[in-house]
């Protein structure tokens, strides 16, 4: 393995100095010890990157990923709409081994053993660790939808919400599609994973659809009162470029469905559609959820927002999608990023004897596609509140677009680029 030296260490640490300062590192130089991260997206990577950057080497860090790439899923959805691919959302991780000198695992924990500060894997064996971080991402309430409670119905009707194997299905699913047909995607209650993104696939959808199949019908089944984001740049991204083509219903939400008709069940009716596209109920991570951790709703991890350790857990520290949100809060692949770096500032503190910065700021940028050129965005910033313990978005912080322009789109891609760069390169 080849590994930075450390004067190249300290040559990117001090061009990194005033990133390390706003989430409050002070002790990176004298930090040392090993973190053991778990999950290699958003959070997992960022957060294994600089440990190792802002601690100059000084720290070891093991990152267990059970896939062999990442896999991005903000952009994805432009895979279902046929603008991208695969390849060109799929990463690898040999940044992070080779410059930055993360041990990469591909594997997955079976059990955290808090006390004992271990950890155990599927391939056998057991590895201790002086900090754990856990960036598990979402699971699937399958439960929820008992026609889904199965491997068999699950490979029929996909949620593509993974981005990986599901996204090249549903894509095909829709080249299938006669048309005249009908694509249906469910929305479950909020908090789930990027607020804005089943949205924007309808859009995406929507758009293929006046391409290729303009007999084709998009409905939207929401389980939420209204659009939870953006709200009136998509509904007018609708009327004006999707008339008659994408059909909205607020407060539906799907009960259960019937696989073999791809029928979606809903309280007082049923849907059936041509594709029927189902995002189940999220919760936390399964490695979160039966670790021990303190979770709230009995889904989401509890967390103390200055150093995102567990509130019941010492030492175990949760990061990403995985975590009650705080207000305002969107579970999405940029604050995840964001999360990484202020856990990594916050146990290197610790690792050094210091306490974590008293009032970190984390921002977010989200950036969604109407068609396939034209994007929207929201942005905001967020701040520690001593009073309220959590962090609490900054008045006239943010904002969203004016209104959809193909510029932000360039913007987008690029914002893909540079985050992924961020947090693997």
């Amino acid at each position: 393995m080849m590994l930075m030296k450390r004067r190249d260490f300290l040559k990117v640490s001090a061009a990194a100095g005033a990133m390390a300062s706003l989430y409050g590192c002070a002790g990176g130089a004298k930090a040392s010890g090993h973190v053991v991260v778990v999950g290699g997206g958003y959070g997992g990577a960022t957060v294994a990157k600089y440990l190792r950057l802002w601690s100059a080497g000084g720290v070891q860090v093991t990152l267990i990923e059970r896939n062999p790439n990442f896999i991005a899923c903000p952009i994805s959805n432009l895979v279902i709409g046929g603008t991208k691919t695969m390849e060109e959302i799929t990463l690898s991780y040999e940044g992070l081994k080779n410059k930055w000198g993360v041990r990469v695992i591909q594997d997955e924990v079976l059990a955290v053993d808090a006390e004992k500060r271990s950890i155990s894997l599927t391939q056998g064996g057991r590895m201790t660790y002086d900090r754990l971080v856990l960036s598990p991402g979402v699971d699937f309430m399958f439960d929820q939808i008992p026609g889904l409670n199965n491997a068999e119905a699950q490979s029929r009707i996909l949620h593509a919400w993974k981005a990986g194997a599901q996204t090249v299905a549903l894509r095909q699913q829709l080249e299938s599609m006669k048309d005249g047909g009908t694509y249906a995607i469910t929305i479950p209650r909020a908090p789930y994973r990027c607020p804005p993104g089943p949205y924007e696939r309808a859009c995406l959808v929507a758009d293929y659809f006046k391409k290729n199949k303009p007999k084709s019908k998009v409905v939207i089944l929401d389980a939420n009162e209204e659009v939870t984001s953006k709200k009136g740049l998509f509904t007018k991204a609708w009327a004006d470029l999707f008339k008659g083509i994408i059909e909205y219903r607020n407060n539906s939400e799907v009960k259960d469905v019937h696989v073999a008709s791809n029928t979606a069940i809903l309280e007082f009716e049923k849907f059936k559609a041509d594709v029927l596209n189902v995002i189940p109920p999220h919760r936390a991570g399964d490695i979160a959820t039966k670790s021990g951790l303190k979770l709230i709703n009995k889904r989401w991890v509890d967390i103390n927002w200055l150093s995102m350790e567990s509130t019941n857990t010492p030492n175990v520290h949760v990061l990403g999608d995985a975590i009650f949100p705080a207000p305002a809060m969107p579970k999405s692949g940029h604050m995840a990023n964001q999360h990484g770096k202020l856990a990594a500032a916050a146990i290197l503190n610790q690792l050094a004897g210091e306490e974590p910065s008293p009032a970190p700021v984390v921002m977010n940028t989200c950036y969604s596609f109407v068609d396939a050129s034209n994007v929207i965005h929201v942005a905001s910033v967020h701040q520690y509140d001593a009073v309220t313990k959590t962090v609490q978005p900054v008045k006239g912080a943010g904002g969203v677009s004016a209104a959809r322009n193909e510029l932000e789109g360039q913007v987008a891609i690029a914002w893909a680029k540079n985050i992924w760069a961020d947090m693997l390169t």
